[in-house]
């Protein structure tokens, strides 16, 4: 009972987490961010976007604990 509760909460964390990253706009660094070539790399998301990254660290968050709990089921 306890396996197919978290093995539905993962599905709905997944598709929520796959739905999060495809809805964020790209914030154009790429791999250039970790090259030094980073513009805007600084600079702070405001309204939507904010609410997004939050979402996503959250959910992410969520998806992991989920994940380790598996171990022990």
């Amino acid at each position: 009972m306890l396996t197919t509760i978290l093995l539905v909460l993962e599905l709905v964390l997944a598709i929520g987490l796959i739905v999060l990253v495809a809805v964020q706009q790209a914030k154009g660094e790429g791999l250039g961010a970790f090259g030094g070539s980073s513009q805007n790399f600084f600079t702070k998301n405001k309204g939507m976007e904010a609410i997004l990254d939050k979402a996503t660290v959250w959910v992410l968050a969520a998806f992991m604990v989920v994940t380790i709990a598996f171990m022990f089921v």
